[in-house]
């Protein structure tokens, strides 16, 4: 099996995947509903897709291909909209989140099709560990070596990305101590991690056919890495970030990926090594551990710095791309959000210290994500 081809797209249009958590509304526990909700939304009109995911306690929703932040937020909150009124209908709640803080990973139930089937069998027990929730965003590229260049480049913020989305301190009812603890169950699959370090089409079609003849993989879908390039579609996909508990924060980050594509595929800042990934796994748990507050050590100078303030001179340094691109609003919302230095991780923790209560949090995460 040959690697599909390139098929370019408009620089910087965008995509937005999100995966969600579906409980019920006794104890805020996961519950199995999802064939339930996909039977009530194949009725209603809405853009981008509404589909199943690996567990019966799951579901994930996208756009349609997006320009500028009101699209995706305009998008996000009419599929939103539809999956909230299907879960009144079955008396469920739907919430964001990376992970669910307390439900246990035996309990949950494969989604009946094929290809789900075939990767519980594939993976055993880590398939149903898997029920952990992720936001998606694809990038739109001009041709496939500035899809290379451009995952490359990206690959020095994936520590911004993760700190600025994380919402999975919680795991089986205990604090793990994470910003993102859901990556941790990610990095388990052995084909998690980074892409190989090829800035040329063809090498990557040469290595992509060395993974096939291996038997080891059959498509791109078989790479759960950081950022992978999807070829079909034109784009790259950046997939570390945990479900943001609002539809508005996922929009946001996401048009916040955008602005930073724009500036890495117009100025081409950065002669791009093997050696900028020396402190890519270091920059990467730190974000997961420490969130916003977590060091940052720059892959070409070495210097060091807190990842907040990171972020923060990069949104200076994107500004003019972000007004091309009519991202200003979504830049100043991350721009807030680093000020304050309280991403959904500090605000589940500060729910639950108030309350007391894993099941009362769940249940002001079903309340964020419908309003």
């Amino acid at each position: 099996m040959s690697l599909e081809e390139f098929i370019p797209s408009k620089p910087c249009t965008f995509g937005v995947e999100l995966e969600m958590q579906i409980v019920n509304r006794h104890d805020y526990d996961l519950t199995k509903a999802a064939s339930d909700v996909m039977r009530l939304v194949a009725k209603e009109t809405h853009p981008g897709e509404i589909k199943p995911e690996m567990t019966e306690s799951m579901i994930e929703l996208s756009t349609d291909i997006c320009h500028h932040h009101s699209d995706a937020v305009t998008q996000l909150r009419r599929v939103r909209d539809v999956l909230v009124a299907a879960s009144e209908q079955l008396n469920v709640g739907l919430c964001g989140g990376g992970t669910h803080a307390f439900q246990r990973w035996s309990e949950r139930t494969i989604y009946d099709s094929p290809r789900f089937h075939f990767l519980s069998e594939l993976y055993g027990y880590l398939a149903k560990q898997f029920t952990v929730f992720g936001q998606h965003v694809h990038i739109g590229c001009p041709d496939p070596d500035s899809a290379l260049y451009l995952l490359h480049a990206m690959s020095r913020y994936i520590p911004h990305f993760i700190a600025l989305s994380a919402s999975s301190p919680y795991v089986q009812g205990v604090d793990t101590g994470f910003h993102s603890a859901r990556l941790n169950s990610v990095f388990a699959f052995p084909l998690s991690g980074r892409a190989p370090f090829v800035l040329k089409w063809s090498d990557f079609e040469t290595y992509f056919d060395k993974m096939v003849k291996t038997g080891v993989v059959e498509s791109m879908k078989d790479f759960y890495w950081d950022i992978r390039p999807k070829p079909g579609f034109g784009t790259i996909e950046v997939r570390v970030m945990d479900t943001p508990l609002s539809v508005d924060r996922a929009a946001a980050i996401a048009c916040y990926i955008q602005s930073l594509a724009h500036y890495l595929l117009n100025e081409r800042p950065f002669d791009l090594s093997e050696d900028d990934y020396l402190v890519y796994t270091f920059n990467r748990f730190e974000a997961c551990r420490f969130g916003l507050e977590g060091a940052y050590v720059d892959p070409q100078t070495g210097e060091r710095s807190m990842l907040g303030d990171h972020i923060a001179k990069t949104l200076e340094l994107i500004k003019p791309h972000a007004a091309v691109l009519e991202a200003e609003a979504a830049c100043e919302d991350i721009r807030q959000l680093v000020s304050s230095g309280k991403n959904d991780a500090v605000w589940l923790r500060e729910i639950h210290a108030d309350a007391k209560s894993l099941n009362e949090m769940v249940r002001q995460q079903c309340l964020r994500w419908a309003a």
